[in-house]
């Protein structure tokens, strides 16, 4: 299937999409689009940037989200971006956190389409790798009919490649950004409207998406889709990601399999100082729903956080769930 990389990706968030949790991710599936956590702007420019944007080679393709809204800072950060080997620029109008909005970044951007517009024209100037717009339907009493219009229209005609959009409004007064992720009411019908309405653009939807299943349903009305907590908190749908959506067989056919293909990782990590469970964490729910999979979480909590862990605490923790089940299901 020569499908686009943006047809399925996994999402930005915070404190979890770290390079360990992408090389991991790229163990589940070779097609997934990954994505950075957010990185702000002065931090980029002002930064320690081989701390916060270095990648393993392996994690391509992988995309760079960036927070901020000035167009001459964006532009710079874009340049630095694609010369650390990022495939794609990101720019954020979707985060509702306060921290967000006195920055004048994220999801209070959807005020401001021309502002975000300007944004994404530097960043289009700067670089060679496709610009893209993650953002919300709208945000507080905004129409999201004119909102997510007048937002998507400015940005496609300052050059945007392709728009990602969560399929909820952000209600910056009122909820936490925790709410936000949930409270308000999920409008995917919103989306498709708008890739009815732009057919020529990219659209991908985001939000709530809880399977493959479901996203194989989306697929019929946008270009893509993107899971952000579904692929975290259960890595295992990622195995589904290559034979469902691109028609390719997995890169293992087993979730063991792939934690121990993670093992040379780890191992080289650690002697570079990083500790395990910085990388282990990421991976606690590698078998939600298995026989087993208590006693795996258990044992990495135990033993993964302790100073001297190795790898051998993983690979003790994979015969928990293997003393429960067949070898073809660990």
């Amino acid at each position: 299937m020569n499908a686009p990389p943006f047809r399925f990706s996994v999402a930005p968030m915070m404190d979890w999409t770290d390079t360990h949790c992408r090389v991991f991710h790229r163990l589940l599936s070779r097609r997934a689009l990954l994505y950075t956590e957010m990185v702000t702007t002065g931090a980029v420019i002002h930064g320690d940037r081989k701390r916060l944007l270095g990648f393993d080679a392996c994690e391509h393709p992988v995309a760079l989200q960036l927070g901020g809204s000035n167009p001459r800072d964006l532009s710079q950060s874009a340049t630095i971006g694609e010369d650390f080997g990022y495939d794609e620029i990101n720019i954020n109008v979707g985060c509702p956190s306060d921290r967000v909005k006195e920055g004048r970044f994220g999801a209070c951007l959807m005020a401001e389409p021309q502002l975000v517009a300007e944004g994404v024209a530097a960043m289009k100037q700067a670089v060679r790798v496709p610009v893209t717009v993650k953002c919300r339907i709208g945000i507080d009493d905004q129409d999201s009919e004119v909102a997510l219009d007048a937002l998507a229209r400015a940005v496609v005609a300052a050059g945007a490649d392709a728009l990602i959009v969560h399929a909820r409004k952000a209600w910056l007064n009122g909820l936490s950004p925790k709410e936000n992720r949930d409270i308000p009411p999920l409008d995917y019908d919103r989306v498709y409207r708008l890739k009815q309405a732009l057919p020529n653009v990219p659209i991908i939807i985001n939000g709530g998406i809880k399977s493959i299943a479901e996203a194989k349903q989306h697929l019929a009305h946008v270009d893509g889709v993107m899971l952000g907590r579904a692929a975290y908190q259960d890595p295992w749908r990622l195995l589904e990601v290559d034979p469902e959506l691109f028609d390719e067989t997995a890169p293992f056919a087993a979730m063991g399999d792939a934690l121990e293909a993670l093992i040379p990782y780890i191992e080289a990590q650690l002697a570079k100082g990083v500790r395990l469970h910085s990388i282990t964490r990421h991976i606690i729910g590698a078998y939600q729903g298995v026989p087993g999979a208590r006693a795996f979480r258990r044992y990495l909590a135990e033993f993964g956080v302790k100073p001297d862990a190795d790898a051998d605490v993983l690979l003790k923790a994979m015969v928990a769930v293997r003393d429960r089940v067949p070898a073809e299901a660990a």
